[in-house]
């Protein structure tokens, strides 16, 4: 296997690397790749974390999980003591990501919050996230940052952890994430979600650390469309410090 390949696949992590210090490293995440293998097996990230050791013994794990079909920012941690730090930040909701969406449709309000529960729901034809009063709390911020013809462009900062939560709050606002082919139209199109932004408050005596995912190929149109102006940082909410 050569150096930054994932076994299995061609996905060169090393150049995807967004931010590497000695506990975590931010890669930009692929859409269409698991990030681990699934019961079936094929082509996933974490085949390869090997090449991203740089000097550790082992390789590092996912602090995190991004769905397969969503792009962006992916948080690792480099052994045991930083999983552990991370995995309290993310479960205390410490690290805030800003994740970007086209959808079809807009929202009825320009911004604003989703405060929805959810929960797993099973069947012969397989799983998905719904909205239920006694599920687990869900709760996603949003904000439109541009608009086209019958579609928008969302800013979401979901302050919760759930299995497809801006997916499910997405078409519960009545604008579901283009290409989603479980809670919107799919239509065989990629699903238009990218983790653009995380920010990980790792030191006490530091700045927060900030990395930005440069936005995927798929939606660089679209995203013009809506009135993005093809920077890749200069409007964030957050900016990286890389």
């Amino acid at each position: 296997m050569k150096e930054g390949k994932a076994r299995g696949g061609s996905v060169d992590l090393e150049s995807r690397l967004l931010y590497r210090d000695g506990l975590i490293l931010i890669i930009d995440k692929p859409a269409g790749i698991a990030v681990h293998a699934g019961p079936s097996g094929g082509t996933n990230l974490e085949a390869g974390f090997d090449a991203l050791r740089f000097g550790l013994p082992k390789p590092p794990a996912l602090a995190h999980r991004l769905d397969r079909d969503t792009s962006g920012c992916l948080v690792l941690g480099r052994h045991r003591k930083a999983l552990a730090k991370l995995g309290r930040l993310f479960s205390s909701g410490a690290v805030e990501k800003v994740y970007w969406a086209v959808v079809d449709g807009a929202p009825a309000t320009d911004q604003g919050r989703v405060d929805l529960a959810l929960r797993k729901l099973t069947s012969k034809a397989g799983w998905r996230m719904v909205v239920d009063a006694d599920g687990v709390n869900a709760v996603t911020d949003y904000r439109v940052l541009g608009r086209a013809a019958g579609l928008s462009w969302l800013e979401l900062r979901p302050r919760t952890g759930r299995t497809h939560q801006i997916r499910v709050h997405c078409a519960a606002l009545g604008c579901p994430v283009v290409g989603d082919p479980i809670y919107g139209r799919g239509g065989g199109q990629p699903l238009h979600l990218h983790a653009r932004a995380v920010t990980v408050p790792l030191y006490a005596n530091r700045s927060a650390i900030t990395a930005i995912a440069p936005v995927p190929a798929h939606m660089q149109t679209v995203l013009g469309r809506c009135g993005w102006d093809g920077h890749q940082a200069g409007s964030d909410p957050v900016h990286a410090t890389l």
